[in-house]
């Protein structure tokens, strides 16, 4: 069974860093044949797009998180990294990752519908 793990989230202040890890688990899920989206979520707000990698096309970054947060993949296609730097307090959420079939083409910044594995996520707080 395709599963979605991410770990990473925590507490820090406003112009640290986190890096947030989302690891495939299931016999055929890797990274190679699936893309991966990261959303967050705020307090009473919608569930919103931050990046996306394909290794068929590339990277997107929303506007918001562009130059301070990078995706990136590990050799083996089966972990997507999403370092977080220069964090404010309005990055605070919970992450999602999410995957997506590659051959499903255009849709990667969402809405959150296009990706149809998700994993539990995890909480980054950042305090001014």
């Amino acid at each position: 069974q395709e599963q979605l793990l991410e770990s990473g989230g925590g507490l820090v202040q406003a112009g640290g860093s986190l890096r947030l890890s989302c690891a495939a688990s299931g016999r055929t899920f890797t990274f190679s044949t699936y893309g991966v989206g990261w959303f967050r979520q705020a307090l009473g707000k919608e569930r919103e797009f931050v990046t996306a990698l394909r290794l068929s096309s590339g990277t997107s970054y929303a506007d918001s998180v562009q130059g301070r947060f990078t995706i990136s993949i590990d050799n083996a296609k089966t972990t997507v990294f999403l370092q977080m730097n220069s964090l404010k307090p309005e990055d605070t959420a919970v992450y999602y990752c999410a995957a997506r079939p590659i051959s499903w083409g255009s849709g990667w910044t969402g809405p959150p519908s296009e990706y149809p594995y998700w994993g539990q996520g995890t909480q980054v707080t950042v305090s001014s």
